[in-house]
């Protein structure tokens, strides 16, 4: 054996004794961790945790189908108050966001013309008065022309009849007869063509009173002004708008209803509103008035319901109209026993061996305290009413009362 080979030998016999002193040192914790086995998902402990929880059992239940209708808050009682006259705008005493009592003067229009007008019918009331006494005076006479020339013209016939008179003293005596019967006939009827002047002077002038009292613009009720579309110095004319005004407090939610769902509704049906902008709680409203015809273009109807009173509500807010429109069955569960895991939502059912798995599931609309579940359980299903934090899936739970 040469040196060489030798020392190669050696190099060997130290490098296993080495690695055996290794293997030693480790063996036996490598035996001992090896020794026990543990099953997938289980922490090795043979006694599950027991938790107290009130367990339900999920049933269909019959509940009102609700249509969510979209609508918008409006008065119930709105006015655009208008020119009923030609005029200068004077002054005008109230902005938009004012409130108003009734009678309260709104805007005023110069009254120099008003005034003229009713001046001048007052004068032609006046002078219709004079005209119909003249005419009453005329007719009066007449009347007493007309009994002398009667008497005369009965005197003569008698005369005639004993010829005491001539036929041509009698002719001249029925002329003047007959020409006051004419002339009483005459005053008559002009008498009452004066009482006509006079009723026409009298409607004329009342007219002009009026026209007077409008150029004078008073609030009809009490209420807020929506708008004012108006200037000192704008002229006016009949018909001219100058302010939307609506009653305050007294307000109706307007929606459209499918034609579908026009059948299901009544008046002074109840249904539920919710205006986001002031809170999401629900109230009670009334339906007040239903459009007997649909709009052709969408095939829908359009609805009004009354709203309670609220000094906070505002024309044009959006609302939401819960309207019932029919029942439905579903699988309502209380809102407790839905739990959120990150994006998941899920229940704990409860097997028939008392242990807690986890389930995911997909919820709907939620009812009060209560939540309607799409997906994920069934009827007849044992859930965990209100899961504590505690619990894990796979735990035990003992049903408390």
């Amino acid at each position: 054996m040469t040196r060489r080979h030798k020392e190669t030998t050696k190099f060997r016999v130290r490098v296993m004794a080495k690695m055996a002193v290794v293997l030693g040192l480790f063996s036996g914790p490598i035996l001992i961790g090896c020794s026990e086995k543990i099953g997938p998902g289980h922490t090795g402990t043979d006694e599950a945790m027991t938790i107290q929880a009130t367990v339900a059992v999920a049933h269909f239940q019959t509940h009102p189908f609700i249509y969510d209708a979209v609508g918008t808050v409006a008065p119930r009682i709105a006015s655009t108050i208008g020119s009923k006259l030609m005029g200068t705008v004077k002054a005008v005493n109230v902005q938009e966001g004012d409130r108003v009592r009734e009678g309260d003067v709104l805007l005023v229009l110069d009254q120099r013309q008003v005034s003229a007008q009713l001046q001048q019918a007052e004068a032609a009331f006046a002078e219709a008065q004079r005209a119909e006494a003249s005419a009453r005076s005329a007719r009066e006479s007449a009347v007493a022309a007309a009994k002398l020339a009667k008497g005369t013209y009965d005197r003569y016939m008698k005369l005639l009849r004993d010829r005491s008179a001539s036929q041509q003293e009698f002719d001249v005596v029925e002329a003047k007869y007959r020409q006051a019967e004419a002339t009483l006939t005459q005053t008559s009827a002009m008498l009452e063509a004066a009482g006509h002047r006079v009723e026409q002077a009298k409607a004329g002038m009342a007219a002009a009173r009026v026209g007077k009292k409008d150029a004078t613009v008073r609030a009809p009720y009490d209420g807020k002004i929506a708008a004012k579309m108006i200037n000192v110095g704008d002229l006016a004319s009949p018909g001219t708008p100058f302010f939307g005004m609506e009653k305050e407090g007294v307000y109706c939610a307007e929606l459209v209803l499918p034609e579908e769902h026009i059948g299901t509704v009544h008046l002074d049906q109840v249904v539920l509103v919710v205006i986001p902008a002031l809170d999401d709680k629900p109230v009670e409203g009334r339906i007040g008035r239903i459009v007997p015809t649909a709009d052709e273009r969408s095939r829908s109807f359009q609805v009004k319901v009354a709203l309670p009173e609220n000094p906070a509500i505002r024309s044009g807010m959006f609302a939401r109209v819960e309207v019932p429109v029919g029942e439905a069955g579903m699988l309502l569960i209380p809102s407790s026993a839905v739990l959120q895991r990150g994006q998941l939502t899920g229940i704990y059912l409860v097997d028939e061996e008392q242990i807690a798995r986890f389930r995911l599931i997909r919820t709907g609309k939620a009812f009060g305290d209560s939540v309607e579940v799409l997906s994920g359980l069934k009827d007849g299903d044992r859930f965990v009413v209100s899961p504590p934090l505690t619990m894990v899936d796979g735990a035990r739970v003992e049903a408390s009362s």
